[in-house]
């Protein structure tokens, strides 16, 4: 049995992404399965694929790039937290019935069942519960849905939250096998110079 709890989508052609979006999309160059010495591919996508972290650049001017932001955000101690909310709905502190106990909290809503469809009425954050979560130590916070805010918001008030509090942010993650409780997070991003996020294996340690 593996010790690590994967909590990312595969990523294939039909896994879904913001409409408008770069789908994913493998060119391969090179095919042992064709008689060539060994396989090459390339890939084409948006840094916004399944699971994924933000960078500020992503929705601040002059913010930082992914390459800049501290890996320590990412790894260590974690709370998965499940909320009982309807779908389009914020999660606002009211909604929290567990003590938060981990730097890094990650929303269990299954709001957004099938990565492979999307769906517009996925449940996000309101900035209250960022601000309430920045105040209480919290560097990362997660969500099972592809963003902290509504997809059809303009204002991303969610975001600004982010910014505000300088807070990590994993968006897109799996939890629907995922117990609440506490448990070590995995979810590195590449060092991709000058990009607006980057996609991650994101995984748990059981505690």
């Amino acid at each position: 049995m593996s010790l690590l709890i994967d909590i990312s989508p595969p990523v294939h052609p039909g896994l879904a992404v913001f409409p408008g979006d770069v789908a994913y999309r493998r060119t391969v160059a090179l095919d042992m399965n064709r008689g060539d010495h060994l396989t090459l591919s390339s890939i084409e996508a948006t840094v916004h694929l399944g699971a994924h972290t933000d960078a500020p650049n992503h929705y601040v001017a002059d913010g930082e790039d992914i390459a800049s932001r501290s890996l320590d955000r990412y790894y260590g101690r974690c709370q998965v937290v499940e909320v009982q909310i309807g779908r389009g709905e914020r999660i606002e502190p009211r909604h929290l019935r567990s003590e938060l106990e981990a730097p890094r909290v990650l929303f269990k809503t299954g709001t957004f069942p099938d990565p492979d469809h999307w769906n517009e009425d996925f449940a996000s954050l309101s900035a209250d519960l960022i601000h309430m979560l920045a105040s209480q130590g919290v560097v990362l916070v997660g969500i099972d849905t592809p963003s902290v805010d509504p997809s059809t918001d303009k204002d991303l008030p969610s975001h600004a939250a982010l910014a505000d509090n300088d807070m990590a942010v994993l968006e897109g993650i799996v939890l629907d096998d995922v117990e609440p409780g506490h448990y070590t997070l995995i979810a590195l991003p590449l060092a991709l110079v000058g990009a607006d996020a980057s996609p991650v294996r994101a995984a748990l340690i059981p505690a």
